[in-house]
């Protein structure tokens, strides 16, 4: 059964220079278990809230399968908040959810899978490699950001279990190639359809391709 490899939240804040002048992309393991609510992981904490977390990027997930990729890629370890994700997983292919998906953590906690995460020039600078958002993205193991549907504490350990899958077939990766195309304005209506909570951003182009 799928599980949760590490649980991360920010260890501290780190100098960049980007618009906001630090960084809160630092995540490391913590042992014990934590309350995650509506807008995250206790105690961790976004620096660029324009751009990260809220309700509907309130948790990051990366499946260690994706991560084992990486390393062989790259000739490096991949330790679980590297890339800056709360979730470490096992057994999940996080990348290949449908958006929409419920995942049950533990005995209480309830995510749904919200949209992709996009790569930016933080996660850049964060990993050091030639062409690091281009090279991440075209890979297209992006991992998922998720919205609290029902909070709990979860702790490294406890299993995964699927409770929910929408059945549209619009899944993270596809979501995130397609905006790579310009295409994803024909899938954000699909979703509009199958979904009552849409992240922001793919709502905006679900009304867009309904005009």
């Amino acid at each position: 059964m799928p599980s949760l490899l590490a649980l991360c939240r920010v260890d501290k804040l780190l100098p960049d220079p980007g618009s906001v002048g630090v960084t809160a992309i630092d995540k490391r393991p913590v042992l014990e278990p934590l309350p995650v609510k509506p807008y995250g992981v206790y105690g961790d904490v976004q620096a660029d809230r324009k751009n990260h977390g809220g309700l509907f990027q309130a948790v990051y997930a990366y499946a260690q399968e994706d991560a084992d990729w990486w390393a062989a890629e790259l000739g490096r370890e991949i330790p679980p908040g590297l890339f800056g994700e709360n979730l470490r997983t096992e057994g999940l292919e996080v990348s290949s959810a449908e958006i929409g998906e419920r995942w049950r953590i533990g005995a209480d906690l309830v995510l749904e899978v919200t949209s992709p995460r996009t790569p930016c020039a933080t996660f850049q600078r964060r990993m050091g490699e030639p062409q690091w958002v281009k090279r991440f993205a075209q890979a297209g193991r992006v991992g998922a950001y998720l919205r609290v549907v029902q909070k709990g504490a979860i702790a490294a350990g406890d299993q995964i279990e699927v409770v929910h899958r929408p059945g549209h077939g619009v899944t993270v990766s596809g979501f995130f190639a397609a905006e790579g195309r310009g295409e994803a304005s024909d899938l954000a209506r699909v979703l509009a359809a199958h979904l009552d909570a849409l992240h922001p951003d793919i709502a905006e182009l679900a009304d867009l391709a309904a005009r």
